[in-house]
């Protein structure tokens, strides 16, 4: 047995209290949810940070965060480990990827350079795995680029990168190929969703498909969001997404620079500002600051950090960085990992007040 942290609630709270920790990723999977009692232990990776036990809140009346004895969990090997266990050497099966994202029908995977080979048939074994999925894509370059794009290989299924991603009541048209777009952002999107308030006026100025944009809108029916991006592939995409969540009323797309488009139309009219291009937000604070409202308002400010401390890092940026307007920074609400994106390299939120 090992000791972790975990979420202590009554019995008859389990569904929920699992559903929710799964939703914000808590889960540790290395070990057996344990009872005691009326009680249920949920072992979780982390004590939960604030927002994190706000969303906690939120679903259950009662839970308490407490350290635990859990016994480890032992694993099955995936299934479609087995279906190549008996087609590939073992040094490949070795190598297989562990994460699987999934955009609507489509799974995406990242490949050693050394199961070039076998690609192909590690493909089929997903389809046959994950009966929902129509397509296997794996990634065949970095994400780069002004419009945030990574080229793709099909190693199975049907030959295409368009789909339909449902997301937190949400229906999304993305074509990964010409737009981005990340599963692993699920959480992010709900977490700032539900943090505005009814009448708050949103400016998304990296929006691409809609992601935070029209779950906003769809969370909270006071609210006006201009959702700005430069790509006008994304920028169809979202077009199209505003109309099938009929969100058209509180959702307005603006095509084009998110410089130009606040400079132009959209100076102190943002009460928040979500600024998701963590390879370049730095360089665009200013032009959040200058979107935000004379009496301030609250900026959700990304980044990929590589340092040995990539939360304090990216606070010390953004700090800098409205230093260098005529704004100042009130309070950090919230800082934290949002995921690893590489080895020792990490992408970072933080939710800061601006004044």
């Amino acid at each position: 047995m090992s000791e972790t942290s975990s979420l202590r609630i009554r019995k008859n709270e389990g569904a929920r209290g699992l559903a929710i920790v799964k939703k914000i990723g808590l889960l540790n999977p290395e070990f057996k949810i344990d009872r005691e009692e009326d009680y249920l232990y949920i072992p979780l990776m982390h004590e939960p940070l604030a927002a994190e036990l706000d969303e906690l809140r939120r679903v259950l009346s009662e839970f308490e965060i407490c350290p635990h004895s859990f016994f480890e969990r032992v694993e099955r090997q995936p299934k479609f480990v087995d279906l190549l266990s008996d087609k590939t050497p073992p040094h490949v099966l070795a190598s297989l990827p562990h994460a699987i994202d999934f955009v609507g029908d489509i799974a995406i995977v990242e490949l050693d350079p050394g199961l070039e080979g076998y690609k192909q048939v590690i493909g089929e074994a997903m389809l046959k795995t994950h009966r929902r999925v129509r397509t296997v894509l794996a990634k065949s370059s970095g994400v780069s680029g002004v419009y945030r794009l990574r080229k793709f290989e099909v190693i199975a299924g049907e030959s295409k990168t368009e789909t339909v991603h449902r997301e937190h009541g949400c229906i999304f048209h993305v074509d990964l190929a010409k737009t981005y777009f990340s599963p692993r952002l699920a959480y992010e999107h709900s977490r700032i969703a539900s943090s505005v308030r009814e009448g708050e006026t949103v400016v998304d100025m990296f929006a691409g498909v809609g992601g935070f944009s029209i779950l906003v809108a769809k969370k909270q029916e006071d609210v006006l969001a201009y959702a700005i991006d430069v790509n006008p592939d994304a920028f169809e995409f979202l077009n199209k997404n505003i109309l099938v969540n009929r969100v058209e009323a509180q959702v307005r797309p603006i095509l084009g620079d998110a410089r130009q488009i606040v400079n132009e139309r959209l100076k102190r009219v943002s009460d928040r500002v979500i600024m998701n291009l963590p390879e370049k937000a730095v360089e665009y604070v200013d032009v959040a600051c200058q979107a935000i409202k004379p009496e301030g308002g609250i900026i959700h400010y990304y980044e990929f950090s590589n340092t040995p401390e990539p939360v304090e890092t990216a606070k010390s940026r953004l700090t800098e960085a409205v230093e260098q307007t005529n704004r100042r920074l009130e309070r950090i609400i919230l800082a934290r990992i949002v995921r690893g994106i590489a080895p020792f390299t990490y992408q970072v939120v933080v939710d800061a007040e601006i004044r």
